[in-house]
C-alpha cells in the first residue's frame, strides 16, 4: 500500500520524467530520443522510467499533452477573430517545448502525428464549429496549415525572416489569414 508520502514523491518523480522526456524530445526529436538519455536528464534509472510510462510511446503521449488554450472565439468580436488568434498562438507557443517536441515527431512518426492531430481535432475543431458550424472542419483544417506552418518555420527550423518578426508584426501578417479562413468564403 502506497502512503501520502509515497505518492507526492511519486508524482514529483513523473514530473521530473516528464519534464526531461519533454526536453529530450524536443531536442532529439522522437526516433533519436532513448529511454537512457531520458533517464540521465532525469537522474533516475531508466527502469523508472519504464515502471511510470511502460513504453517509449507511452512516454510520448504523456510528454505530448498539449493544450492549445484557446480563447472563447464567441466572446471575440467577428472582424477581431483572426487578429485575436495570431495573437494568441504567439503569445502561447513562444518557448513551448512542447510543442517543438510534438511537431519534430510528427514530421516522422506515425505516433506522434496521431497526436497532432488529436490535438488539433479535440481542441481546435470545437472552438471553429462554435464561430462557424457549417463548414467548422474545412475551416479548422485551413486555420490549421497555418498555425501548423508558422510554428514550424518559427520554433523548429528557425527561418530567420520569421522569427525576427516580433508579436506586432507577425499578428499584422498572420492576422488577416486567419480572419478569411474563419470567417470568408472559398472565393
Amino acid at each position: 500500500m502506497q502512503t501520502r508520502g509515497q505518492g507526492r514523491r511519486s508524482d514529483a518523480t513523473k514530473r521530473t520524467i516528464l519534464a526531461a522526456a519533454r526536453e529530450r524530445f524536443a531536442v532529439d526529436g522522437y526516433e533519436r530520443a532513448t529511454i537512457r538519455a531520458i533517464a540521465a536528464d532525469a537522474d533516475i534509472d531508466p527502469a523508472m522510467v519504464m515502471r511510470y510510462f511502460g513504453t517509449k510511446e507511452k512516454l510520448f503521449a504523456a510528454a505530448a499533452e498539449f493544450d492549445l488554450r484557446l480563447p472563447d472565439l464567441t466572446a471575440v468580436p467577428r472582424e477581431e477573430l483572426g487578429r485575436r488568434l495570431a495573437a494568441h498562438v504567439i503569445d502561447r507557443w513562444d518557448g513551448d517545448e512542447t510543442l517543438m517536441a510534438l511537431l519534430r515527431a510528427a514530421v516522422t512518426h506515425p505516433a506522434a502525428a496521431d497526436r497532432m492531430r488529436e490535438v488539433f481535432a479535440e481542441q481546435l475543431g470545437p472552438a471553429i464549429r462554435a464561430i462557424a458550424p457549417d463548414d467548422a472542419l474545412a475551416r479548422a483544417g485551413l486555420v490549421a496549415t497555418q498555425v501548423l506552418g508558422v510554428a514550424l518555420t518559427r520554433y523548429v527550423l528557425r527561418l530567420p525572416p520569421v522569427t525576427a518578426m516580433d508579436r506586432d508584426t507577425f499578428v499584422s501578417w498572420i492576422g488577416p489569414t486567419l480572419q478569411h479562413y474563419l470567417t470568408g468564403s472559398p472565393e
